[in-house]
């Protein structure tokens, strides 16, 4: 998309995106030489939005020619704008499922690629409480079933001695919009229990039956930090970046984790044998290891395997550029922000899916 030929129809565009997206959305870049900048447009899963922020600012200092917009909408719409073609990039969470991959033009049309990993967090609000909580999976099921309610009730107190729990009522606190956080989420809490899977089910949006709902994990963060005993979930650095506690879950061998970019990193470490071709899609909670985070999850990014829905084939490579950086030197900025960078045999994995991408047939540039 080219600024100079949609004037000022553009720059409004480029204000309503960046209107819509708020604080998390990235947008770089000045005026190149020859008067033509290039711009790029993204939108989708806000898990990884504080990541991508961040790596469309440092882009910028090298690439000042280069505009990218990234809008934090959830999975659930990136992955319409994708397959609309009214974006060049999607992020998502979840993994394009088959029904959303026909509709994009099947897998062979598609590249979908790890960006990082990250974990789902359990984050609450109970002022007074000092040290923090421990939960089992089927703890956090009860509770989201409606069969926990009370902060002070013996499932919780009896993984958590020494701490004074409050005889204060639970608020679960769930997404409102499509959500690859919801997807992890759910995904995970299904392996815990058989009576969640068939009442609530797994999925990008599902029908919680109690509690309070906020769009997108900014607003998840919003209600928790307003609603004294609210019990939510979203990406690890969303709870950072805002001061929310977050509590420590059991893994699959037993022991209580709290999430890091090194404990997700190892639930990530085998994942590598899941993966091949153009999409490179593999679950990775409730996996095996002492240390490794049972609530995490990959994050994806998919564009069109041939990039003809830009306008471009300058506007092609600088897609392909970006993509490449994010993917690899970028991957810097993945820890200081509490995301897992990819470990270098899921790059080399990357590295295959990217080196298929073509304009109008043409083979692009990669890694140059």
């Amino acid at each position: 998309m080219n600024l100079i030929s949609r004037g000022t129809s553009a720059v409004a565009c480029a204000a309503s995106l960046l209107l819509a997206a708020g604080p998390l959305t990235g947008a770089v870049g000045v005026e190149a030489a020859g008067g033509a900048d290039i711009r790029l447009a993204g939108s989708g899963a806000s898990f990884p939005a504080p990541f991508y922020k961040r790596l469309v600012a440092e882009y910028q200092q090298l690439h000042p020619n280069i505009l990218i917009d990234y809008a934090s909408i959830g999975s659930g719409g990136g992955i319409k704008n994708i397959t609309d073609k009214t974006v060049d990039f999607a992020g998502s969470d979840a993994p394009m499922s088959k029904k959303e991959l026909e509709a994009a033009g099947g897998s062979d049309n598609l590249i979908e690629i790890p960006s990082c990993a990250g974990g789902v967090v359990p984050t609450y609000n109970l002022p007074g409480v000092k040290g923090d909580i421990r939960f089992t999976g089927e703890l956090l099921a009860d509770i989201y079933m409606g069969k926990v309610t009370r902060w002070n009730d013996r499932a919780i107190a009896s993984l958590n001695h020494g701490l004074s729990l409050p005889d204060t009522a639970i608020t679960p606190v769930w997404r409102t919009d499509g959500s690859g956080t919801t997807f992890i989420f759910t995904n995970y809490l299904a392996t815990q229990s058989e009576e969640f899977t068939s009442t609530i089910g797994m999925g990008k949006q599902v029908k919680w039956p109690l509690g309070q709902g906020g769009k997108g994990n900014e607003g998840v963060t919003a209600v928790v930090q307003k609603t004294p005993g609210a019990l939510g979930y979203v990406e690890q650095g969303y709870a950072d970046n805002n001061d929310l506690a977050y509590g420590y879950v059991q893994n699959r061998d037993g022991n209580m984790v709290k999430a890091s970019p090194e404990s997700v990193s190892m639930a990530g470490a085998g994942a590598v044998s899941q993966m091949s071709g153009a999409i490179l899609a593999a679950d990775i909670w409730n996996q095996p290891g002492s240390d490794a985070y049972p609530i995490a999850s990959f994050t994806y990014l998919i564009v069109y395997r041939d990039l003809n829905n830009l306008e471009s084939k300058q506007e092609a490579q600088a897609l392909v550029d970006f993509l490449w950086w994010a993917t690899h030197e970028g991957q810097k900025f993945a820890e200081e922000l509490d995301y897992a960078p990819l470990a270098e045999p899921v790059q080399k994995k990357v590295e295959g899916a990217l080196r298929m991408l073509t304009y109008k047939g043409e083979r692009l540039n990669v890694g140059q």
